[in-house]
């Protein structure tokens, strides 16, 4: 942040807004056989709801935003500093393959596997 007119200027650096599902599935989609038991399927939110109310209470947590998309905008950065973010799928492949080539699986074995 060199630009003069970015002193004592505040920006976002977020990222593209993506859904759980749309993750899952670029996972499986570009991993090759490190992304099949990665699964697409979506949980319907009142079973989430239910499961934190009844089963996992710390699931509670997530409950506000279940359904719900973030908007933020990068539009001063990228104007005034000409930062561009990744694109998000990007993002979470290369997560992805930093994982695996640490030797951690992208999908954990639950306990009755």
């Amino acid at each position: 942040m060199t630009s003069p007119e970015a002193a004592g200027e505040r920006f976002l650096a977020t990222g593209q807004f993506i859904w759980m599902r749309d993750i899952a599935i670029a996972l499986k989609q570009t991993l090759g056989a490190d992304g099949d038991k990665v699964t697409t399927r979506e949980l319907p939110n009142f079973v989430v709801k239910l499961a934190a109310r009844f089963r996992d209470p710390t699931l509670r947590a997530i409950n506000p935003s279940l359904g719900r998309r973030n908007r933020h905008t990068t539009a001063k950065a990228q104007r005034m500093l000409d930062w561009h973010p990744r694109p998000a799928t990007d993002t979470v492949i290369d997560c992805a393959r930093s994982l695996i080539s640490f030797g951690i699986p992208p999908v954990q074995p639950t306990s009755g596997s």
